[in-house]
C-alpha cells in the first residue's frame, strides 16, 4: 500500500513516557501510518484503516503476546 504522508500531522499518545519510547500515528484519507518517535526519519508502517481496527481489537482483547 502506498500513501502520501508528507503533509500528515504525526501525534503521540498522551500516555507516552518522558523517554519518548513510543510510536507516532498519522492518518491520511486512505491509510494510517505508524512510526518510531525516536527515529521519525526512519520510515513508517502504512496500513489500511480496516487493518488498524483489527489490530486494535486484538490488542484490547489481549490476543497478542506484547
Amino acid at each position: 500500500m502506498t500513501a502520501d504522508f508528507s503533509a500528515a500531522t504525526w501525534r503521540k499518545s498522551k500516555r507516552s513516557n518522558t523517554e519518548q519510547a513510543c510510536v507516532e500515528v498519522a492518518t491520511v484519507p486512505t491509510a494510517v501510518g505508524v512510526r518510531d518517535s525516536k527515529n521519525p526519519e526512519g520510515g513508517h508502517l502504512t496500513m489500511d484503516r480496516a487493518s488498524v481496527g483489527a489490530l486494535i481489537a486484538k490488542v484490547k482483547a489481549g490476543d497478542l503476546d506484547l
